[in-house]
């Protein structure tokens, strides 16, 4: 039975022939990383015994063994990471592989002119990820006491007669809630197309919960940018600007990158 193939990326065969790839240990931890050469594109592969780890096996240590999965997901995100620190990439997503080097070609060679864009499209820039944090106790505060909408609202509220007024009153709480989370969207959405004037594309991603933040604040906003090298510390100075403007009213900021173009690349 023959190995299988696992996929890391895809990289410009021209950058792989002036850089060799250096010694990096594969996903079983034993074998090396190599290059298989497709015309223009180059392969970053590992070699996986198909006995040891058959297709199967895999996917089911992917669905039932968490431990397994965490330390094979790190390997392949420090891997990719690595790899695109010293190569334009296009980065696959974890446990992509082939049966045979034939099929990782031909499916190679039938995405060519699709891959040779894409590499156009990342050489010289990078990935970079934005993630708002809202404290909305903290800005709840300021809307409650600043926003028009809701000032106007006490006013019409103090000109009825009192006994309604006792009932009209906890109508506020409503309409600050919904003052509030248009505030957020107002900002956040304020903040992304300023970005993404420093940026070549940009696009917005799902927030993520508490519970893989690890933090006490909502995560308001999460995004990522496609940045020339040259533009980074541009965008990195604009969100620094947004964090101390905006610090006092509960809002926090995380810039993080680059990351490998996995928002800006695709294959499979």
């Amino acid at each position: 039975m023959s190995d299988l193939l696992y996929l890391y990326g895809l990289i410009p065969a021209n950058e792989a022939k002036e850089e060799p790839l250096p010694s990096i240990k594969g996903f079983d931890g034993e074998g090396e990383l190599y290059t298989i050469d497709v015309g223009d594109v180059t392969a970053i592969v590992c070699s996986i015994d198909s006995e040891t780890h058959s297709e199967e096996d895999l996917k089911d240590k992917i669905e039932n063994d968490m431990e397994w999965l965490q330390e094979k997901a790190f390997h392949h995100h420090e891997t990719v990471l690595m790899v695109s620190k010293m190569y334009t990439i296009v980065p696959l997503k974890f446990c992509t592989l082939y049966k045979s080097e034939d099929s990782l070609r031909d499916t190679v060679e039938g995405n060519r002119n699709k891959l040779l864009s894409t590499f156009s499209k990342l050489k010289g820039n990078e990935e970079w990820n934005l993630k708002i944090f809202c404290n909305d106790k903290e800005l709840r505060g300021e809307v409650s006491s600043s926003n028009p909408a809701i000032e106007e609202k006490r006013k019409e509220i103090s000109e009825l007669p009192k006994g309604r007024q006792f009932f009209e009153k906890k109508k506020i709480d409503q309409l600050i809630d919904q003052e509030l989370e248009n505030e957020k969207n107002r900002i956040c959405e304020e903040v992304h197309e300023k970005l993404k004037e420093k940026a070549i594309e940009g696009s917005v991603k799902k927030n993520w919960g508490k519970d893989v933040t690890g933090r006490k604040e909502n995560m308001a906003w999460n995004s990522v940018f496609l940045i020339a090298e040259d533009k980074v510390d541009q965008f990195i100075d604009e969100v620094n600007r947004y964090k101390e403007e905006l610090r006092k009213s509960g809002w926090s900021f995380e810039a993080s990158g680059p990351w490998p173009p996995y928002h800006f690349s695709s294959f499979s």
